[in-house]
């Protein structure tokens, strides 16, 4: 049964206009049997999934595969970097691999590095977006960023803007693995807490982790594509086709 869905439903129902809503699914790299069956699950629907990629789990066997499906379903498959080795570097407090503890050009020199990674594999597939790990960084990691070119960083919704200009924000809004204090939520609420940020003032991001995600949690993500594909109030789109949309600092 989907009566999970039944509060997003007559969220959408009722919306105003169109909603807008994209998906990430972070640490590609790792588990990518896990990564290919939700982006098949994706592909069932036509919709499109924004994979964040970490520079250092890249392999060429799974950049070959990545180039395959872009080249097949551009408009689908989008790839763009995530971090540089999604390592901790806080000794304390939270973890964040672009974080106070380190120096802006330490950051500067990963973020480069990374990038030249993911072009070196992946060609020009790469989107100029960056997802920080676990969404954090600094007011600098973004200077770094708009220096070396990129437009877009996709981090949380509750993460303060660090309004940069020249570099859009464009946050996740729900994690499908959504937690209250500590615990996964049950899926009747999860599905009140998809209802109750569907807004058209800006777009709806819901983010994945592929490596956490069995079958059960496949037949679930299945059924909320299935509502979002076939609800005429939604507009699924790729992050990079938001770009010109995300918020950047007013003047």
């Amino acid at each position: 049964m989907t009566t999970w869905l039944d509060p997003l439903r007559r969220a959408l129902d009722t919306a105003p206009a169109p909603v807008s809503i994209f998906f990430r699914a972070d640490d590609g790299g790792w588990a990518n049997d896990a990564l290919f069956a939700l982006l098949d699950l994706f592909a069932s629907h036509t919709l499109p999934l924004d994979v964040a990629v970490i520079p250092q789990a890249l392999t060429s066997s799974l950049a070959q595969e990545l180039r395959t499906r872009v080249s097949r379903t551009p408009a689908l498959v989008r790839l763009h970097q995530h971090g540089f080795a999604h390592t901790n570097h806080e000794s304390t407090g939270r973890k964040c691999e672009f974080g106070p503890a380190r120096l802006k050009a330490d950051q500067q020199r990963d973020i480069e590095w990374g990038r030249r990674q993911l072009h070196e594999l992946l060609g020009p597939t790469v989107d100029p977006i960056f997802t920080p790990p676990w969404n954090r960084c600094t007011t600098e990691t973004g200077e770094c960023l708009r220096t070396l070119g990129f437009r877009l960083l996709s981090r949380d919704a509750t993460a303060v803007p660090l309004a940069i200009a020249g570099l859009g924000e464009l946050p996740i809004s729900v994690d499908w693995f959504a937690q209250r204090k500590g615990a996964r939520l049950p899926r009747e609420e999860f599905g009140v807490l998809l209802a109750a940020t569907v807004t058209p003032a800006k777009p709806l991001g819901i983010m994945f982790h592929h490596a956490m995600m069995d079958a059960e949690e496949h037949a679930a993500a299945n059924d909320l594509l299935a509502v979002l594909a076939t609800h005429p109030q939604v507009a699924c789109r790729s992050m990079r086709a938001l770009t010109d949309t995300a918020s950047e600092p007013r003047h």
